[in-house]
């Protein structure tokens, strides 16, 4: 049964517009609340948000959602999503609460539900949620109404917590460091934590005004950091989303590092101390085959799932795996943290930094990738995946492809658009496939 208001990652949407609503927002704080109202003890929330200007009408929103329904409310103002997490776990909270829409411009918005183990709701919470938000919920009693408070040292718990995942025999003493915090949730808490750990500090995205969120500055525009970088004499920049729960990072010459290669450079230096777990680690269909080959080199698998940082999880956990993340830079290190977070992560990479004392440029090139292309083909309705000229059409196409690249070809979860990958190791074979199957999808789709 497909669901009504989740996607992959919670609610998101445009904000004042169905469903990213004040009234959406109580109702989910009323129906998610009564969900994990278990046992007789008095149930609490943990609610963060960004710095988008309408995080304080929906979380005022969700205050009164989660209070009607006898829920206690815990305030920890703008904070990353892994710190939600972690303050939930920490806290012995029933759940908690992140209102954010990422990497997405400020006009949208998004609710992220943890469950009190700091982990995302499995499908089965998000439909019964669902179901109670269509319904009806029982309101408290008058005397049974929850209370709302603001903890001030959130910030704090959370900073101590990143920097304990720092390995103790090192320091970040003598490193100039360039970190964006895309003027969004850890604009706060990604500079102090690296400072107090010992680096020279250039902060820049750090200056959120409710409207500046991802505005040029963050992991999806990395220009800007990739210019301060160079111009300070930094050896690495960091760049955060949003929510802070991915990064990309810069190298020393201004070149950009995704997460395929953050990933082959934690996952190889885990596997030297013997701390990596499952003899490999897990990534989307999306990671490039050069690092599935440069793993392979090492003696270590990749592990493929559906795009959503939840599959790759869900994998994780199911299949005792403790490196995992995606090609835009959600690493989950399930050794620290219950979801992705991308300051814990830019402290394992830097951590391989100083061990090796060489230039990032040549720490964190791991691997080439191989020639990779994705093209979107917008349709207007129908399935044109299931059209037989596309079916042929693909078929060719992975045959032509066989043992020299992959093709990867998905609808979208949140919009009407194919997309459709290609990658191998001739540039032109791969684009000429790609365009070739676009054009099948596109006179299918007309």
């Amino acid at each position: 049964m497909a669901r009504k208001y989740f996607g992959t990652d919670g609610i998101r949407g445009a904000t004042n517009a169905h469903p990213m609503t004040a009234a959406m927002a109580m109702k989910v704080g009323m129906a998610a609340g009564a969900h994990f109202a278990r046992g007789d003890h008095k149930h609490r929330v943990v609610i963060g948000k960004d710095t988008r200007l309408s995080g304080y009408m929906l979380e005022n929103a969700m205050v009164a959602g989660f209070t009607s329904v006898g829920m206690d409310v815990v305030l920890v103002g703008p904070m990353p999503t892994p710190a939600v997490a972690m303050l939930t776990q920490s806290m012995r909270a029933d759940m908690g609460v992140m209102i954010s829409a990422s990497h997405n411009p400020f006009a949208d918005n998004g609710i992220k539900l943890f469950g009190p183990d700091g982990y995302k709701l499995s499908d089965a919470d998000e439909m019964a949620i669902e179901a109670m938000i269509d319904g009806d919920v029982a309101l408290a009693p008058p005397e049974q109404i929850g209370r709302a408070r603001r903890v001030e040292d959130a910030r704090g718990r959370y900073i101590h917590f990143a920097k304990s995942t720092f390995p103790e025999d090192l320091t970040l003493d003598g490193l100039k460091i360039v970190v964006d915090c895309a003027n969004g949730a850890a604009y706060q808490v990604a500079p102090s934590a690296l400072w107090e750990l010992g680096a020279e500090v250039v902060a820049v995205g750090v200056s959120p005004n409710g409207k500046n969120i991802n505005d040029g500055v963050g992991s999806t525009a990395p220009q800007t950091l990739c210019e301060t970088v160079v111009a300070t004499g930094a050896q690495l920049g960091i760049a955060l989303d949003g929510d802070a729960d991915r990064l990309i990072l810069v190298d020393e010459t201004g070149r950009v590092i995704d997460g395929d290669q953050l990933m082959a450079t934690i996952a190889d230096g885990w596997a030297r101390r013997g701390k990596l777990a499952g003899g490999g680690l897990v990534a989307t269909v999306m990671s490039n085959l050069g690092l599935e080959r440069h793993l392979a080199a090492q003696g270590l698998e990749l592990i493929r799932t559906s795009v959503g940082d939840r599959y790759v999880l869900e994998k994780m956990r199911s299949s005792g795996y403790n490196v995992g993340g995606e090609q835009s830079g959600h690493i989950i290190l399930s050794d620290y943290a219950t979801t992705g977070d991308g300051l814990v992560a830019s402290l394992q990479v830097l951590a391989e930094l100083v061990r090796s004392g060489a230039p990032a440029s040549e720490v964190l090139h791991r691997f080439d990738p191989l020639p990779q292309i994705l093209k979107n083909v917008r349709f207007k309705g129908g399935k044109p995946l299931e059209d037989t000229t596309v079916k042929e059409a693909i078929a060719a196409a992975e045959a032509e492809l066989s043992g020299n690249g992959r093709l990867v070809i998905r609808a979208s979860g949140t919009e009407p658009v194919i997309r459709v990958m290609a990658e191998g190791d001739e540039a032109g074979q791969v684009e000429a496939v790609v365009d070739r199957v676009c054009e099948a999808v596109r006179k299918a789709a007309a």
